[in-house]
């Protein structure tokens, strides 16, 4: 949910007198005009009858370097396959699992990205699988540690393991499943479009990746042409009309709210969430 929704929320919850006068995401602030003076008090939020201040977090200055993995690593494997778990389990999703030998396989093969501290510390990881034949490319396994989340390094590791892709495979289809909303819409700015599942790669040792999967039992069920994840493409050699064609979804136009609420939707229709009112309006708020 965007400020915008939770301070209009906050105005109808008050009886939604007198006039809701906006949001200015650049200073932070609203101004309501009405009849009853209120305070309400949250951590990092104060609104008052005439101003709300959001008070932005502070974060530490932390200088991080992208660059392209090697040997030298391959240490950092046990961190990365761990954080990749956890991360798929706090958002209650599935995850293709990967060992710490294939991490450390991609590590040496120049086929992965990493972020590190200016002190040394694993900051954040992606890797590049090849299938059929090189044909069809997969950014995998993007994950950023959780104390240096908020930083954009995913979005900075995202563009580099996308440029290390082009450079090694300038004439394939770059392709992704993801649950994640943020994913989704750095894929979109890079010129990923959301396809059918029809359009990715039919290598099989691809899909024996998904077995690992929580969610694998819902692929099989729709003969690997759906699943909670979404299926972006980019295709460096696909004219614009064509990907016009292909793009299952023409109004994302990289807003991460759709985004988002195109995955609950997923989820929703998918895992067969209970079929209140509540949990159909938490779509739209």
């Amino acid at each position: 949910m965007l400020w915008q929704d939770v301070l209009l929320l906050i105005f109808l919850q008050l009886g939604g007198e007198g006039t809701f006068l906006g949001f200015d995401p650049a200073i932070f602030s609203i101004s309501l005009c009405g009849r009853f003076p209120f305070v309400l008090s949250f951590p990092e939020l104060f609104i008052s009858a005439t101003q709300l201040f959001i008070s932005p977090p502070i974060m530490e200055e932390i200088t991080f370097k992208i660059l392209v993995a090697d040997a030298s690593h391959k240490s950092f494997a046990q961190q990365i396959t761990d954080e990749m778990a956890n991360s798929a389990k706090a958002r209650g999703t599935g995850i293709a699992k990967r060992s710490i030998e294939y991490v450390q396989t991609k590590i040496e093969e120049g086929k992965a990205i990493i972020a590190l501290t200016g002190d040394g510390r694993w900051a954040g990881f992606c890797y590049i699988e090849a299938w059929g034949h090189g044909k069809y490319v997969a950014n995998s396994g993007l994950i950023v540690s959780p104390e240096f989340r908020k930083y954009g390094l995913a979005r900075k590791i995202k563009q580099e393991i996308f440029k290390l892709s082009r450079l090694k495979y300038p004439d394939s289809k770059i392709f992704g499943l993801t649950t994640g909303p943020a994913v989704m819409k750095i894929n979109s700015e890079l010129g990923y479009i959301p396809v059918s599942y029809a359009d990715l790669t039919d290598d099989n040792e691809f899909w024996k990746g998904c077995q690992s999967c929580v969610n694998y039992e819902i692929l099989m069920s729709k003969s690997r042409q759906n699943c909670i994840c979404t299926a972006m493409l980019y295709d460096p050699n696909a004219p614009k009309n064509k990907l016009s064609e292909m793009a299952l979804r023409k109004d994302f136009d990289k807003r991460i709210k759709l985004f988002d609420r195109w995955v609950r939707l997923k989820k929703f229709v998918f895992l067969k969430l209970g079929k209140s009112s509540k949990s159909i309006l938490s779509f739209f708020i």
